[in-house]
């Protein structure tokens, strides 16, 4: 039954979580109400999660149940979604009562979604607290037994956007910016390939210079028999030598 009841907003403690909410599933405890939704979160990605909650504006809660491999503590369990994959940001943070600070009443494990393939992928904002309720405590004697374990794992997790700061922001448009400039670069630089390329197929070859061949007449040019021929000297020089000179 879809929760719809105007003005009632839903903001658990850590502490309402784990000791109220988690621990009466686990228990097997019926609410008249129920506010948190059951589903397999790992078969979706999370912005499709907000559709999926019975309430929620900015924070929105799941119970996901676990198998039996990883209840039992012999299994880590697959975070892998279609597009992506949650990343642990650290180890377990123990939670623990308020009232008495010494009573730990449950684990808290803090995810980040990643786009892509483990283990390179892109960061997104999208956050996930992780709850379960600590293990059961092993009992020396066989007189007062610990209960056993539920057939079933189950724990609460709060899914939920972070807030970008402005220097995130402005890191992510250089980084596009530095990104798309790189781009442009290599772009103009297979331009300037090209068209040198081009050019140099296009490039007429010069003609070779043609060089006369000897025809054996090369003495006729010489500057000294020239002025011996020229019509001056022809009157100075008597009838017989100007006829050999015109032979």
């Amino acid at each position: 039954m879809e929760l719809d009841l105007p003005g009632f907003r839903f903001h658990p403690t850590e502490e309402e979580l784990l000791d109220f909410y988690l621990k009466g599933v686990v228990q097997g405890k019926k609410l008249q109400l129920e506010i948190i939704t059951t589903i397999h979160l790992y078969r979706y990605d999370p912005w499709d999660l907000p559709g999926l909650a019975k309430i929620g504006e900015k924070e929105w809660y799941f119970y996901v149940p676990r198998d039996r491999k990883q209840a039992n503590g012999g299994g880590r369990p697959s975070r892998t979604t279609e597009r992506g994959f949650w990343k642990a940001t650290g180890s377990d943070r123990p939670v623990r009562s308020a009232a008495d600070p010494k009573r730990l009443i449950g684990l808290k494990k803090t995810l980040v979604y990643y786009e892509g393939r483990a283990p390179r992928g892109t960061k997104t904002d999208w956050v996930m607290n992780e709850y379960r309720l600590p293990d059961p405590p092993t009992a020396n004697n066989s007189v007062n037994p610990p209960p056993p374990p539920p057939k079933e794992g189950i724990v609460l997790c709060k899914i939920y956007r972070k807030a970008t700061s402005m220097k995130e922001l402005e890191q992510r448009a250089a980084a596009m910016e530095a990104a798309a400039a790189a781009a442009l670069v290599d772009e103009e630089e297979e331009v300037v390939v090209d068209t040198s390329a081009t050019a140099a197929s296009r490039k007429p070859s010069l003609p070779e210079l043609e060089v006369p061949k000897p025809n054996g007449l090369e003495w006729l040019q010489d500057p000294f028999l020239t002025q011996l021929r020229s019509p001056w000297m022809v009157e100075l020089c008597s009838p017989s030598y100007a006829t050999i000179l015109n032979f």
